[in-house]
């Protein structure tokens, strides 16, 4: 097959590559001169996308991957389109379709009959149906349904492993009619591996959702549940801390049954999908209340983090405070809604001076990202945001001055800071 990719980010770029990888001829297709001209070098744009490198030099030097900033072209020359364009939502959940939007654009100057277009961006429900073929219709005068096929097929995969969550997870296929989703089925078939997995309750492959709209809340649904879940296991960690409760010890015992599977609480829930997704979920339905105060308990941490440090220090007024991790999460070089810009925000509010410090950045990037980059100065608090690995072996020798450390991840180790008083969430 030709397949063109609309979007060669952390998500579209290793999907290029695992197509390219079974022999079609592929076509990235991205606004940015600079990763365009990486891509066809063979050179990764971004690092910690485990065997990307190795994978995108093989696919480029067989000729099976090229990147182009012409999108109208590489759908032109395709038989099959996978768009993976970002979609943003603002501070009051109202979605931002602006890059989407250009992107369909030029996907339907250059849309040509017998095409199948897949959505893999998770959407609010409807938007296949309500926005992108209207859309492709008017700018390729074409008929959906009847000179091109549409569907909606979420990417169900997680940065840094992306080749290895395409194997492990069913893909879920939902077209705008049924020959659509026939033809999305019989694609994706063609384009990806499976483990055969004993344990589901369905085989593993490609999964046929019916319509777009079940496939588009199927992604909504599973990421609203984590937040949702998230949300409840900070709520007993809230709790835990006025009782004197570790609450570990609590979520341990309530998991080591099957009905139970109470997530980590936190600092903070950051990235690309679980703060964004329960707002477009509640775009849709806004008066799923159980969503809305899940969402709103997980974006109070922060502040929260910060009070159990200003109970332990005292008046955080002139305090030097380290922020330890800049990245939503550890091992990501990603800032994407991470904790640490309200982190610092509560810190400042409180009239503390916050660093911050991420072994995946420079202090140069830092500042780039508008964070007040740690340069060695003495401090006299941490708060932990961030679960890298370096934090792990990180103690008091390594930040003599030290007197509190507020762990909102509880990756630190409690010996290598005796005599520093520790805090945890949720005890």
């Amino acid at each position: 097959m030709k397949i063109c990719v609309v979007a060669l980010g952390k998500i579209g770029l290793p999907l290029a590559v695992q197509f390219a990888s079974k022999g079609h001829t592929v076509i990235g297709a991205d606004v940015s001169e600079p990763v365009v001209s990486l891509v066809n070098d063979g050179a990764i744009p971004f690092p910690g996308e485990t065997d990307l490198d190795l994978k995108l030099k093989q696919v480029v030097t067989s000729g099976h991957l090229k990147a182009t900033t012409d999108t109208a072209a590489a759908v032109a020359a395709s038989e099959a389109v996978v768009v993976v364009v970002p979609l943003f939502v603002d501070g009051d959940g109202v979605p931002d379709f602006a890059w989407m939007d250009a992107a369909t654009e030029a996907i339907a100057r250059g849309l040509k009959p017998g095409t199948l277009v897949s959505y893999e961006t998770t959407l609010p429900v409807g938007t296949t149906r309500d926005r992108w073929a209207p859309m492709l219709e008017q700018g390729s005068g074409l008929t959906c349904g009847q000179d091109f096929h549409l569907v909606f097929s979420p990417e169900r995969v997680l940065t840094g492993r992306v080749f290895a969550d395409l194997r492990r997870y069913p893909k879920l296929v939902g077209g705008l009619d049924q020959a659509a989703t026939a033809r999305g089925l019989e694609f994706y078939r063609q384009v990806l591996d499976f483990d055969e997995r004993a344990d589901l309750p369905r085989p593993n492959g490609v999964w046929d959702m019916g319509n777009a709209e079940a496939a588009e809340m199927a992604k909504l649904a599973e990421t609203t549940y984590r937040d949702v879940n998230i949300g409840l296991a900070n709520q007993f960690a809230r709790f835990a801390d006025t009782t004197g409760i570790d609450i570990t010890t609590v979520i341990e015992a309530c998991n080591s049954q099957p009905y139970s599977h109470i997530h980590s609480p936190g600092i903070a829930v950051g990235g690309h999908c679980i703060p964004v997704y329960p707002r477009l979920y509640l775009w849709n339905d806004p008066n799923a209340s159980v969503v809305r105060s899940a969402r709103e308990a997980n974006a109070a941490m922060p502040e929260y983090a910060i009070q159990l440090l200003a109970d332990a220090y005292g008046d955080l007024t002139g305090a030097e405070v380290l922020v330890l991790g800049a990245s939503y999460r550890g091992g990501v070089k990603e800032t994407a809604f991470s904790g640490v810009f309200p982190t610092v925000a509560a810190l400042q509010a409180r009239g503390a001076q916050p660093y911050v410090s991420d072994p995946m950045y420079t202090p140069d990037e830092l500042t780039a990202l508008g964070l007040p980059a740690y340069t060695g100065q003495p401090v006299s608090a941490v708060v932990v945001q961030a679960d890298h690995a370096e934090y792990r072996t990180l103690g008091v020798k390594d930040l003599p001055g030290v007197r509190v450390v507020v762990d909102g991840r509880r990756v630190t180790d409690p010996q290598r800071w005796e005599g520093v008083r520790r805090e945890v969430i949720g005890g």
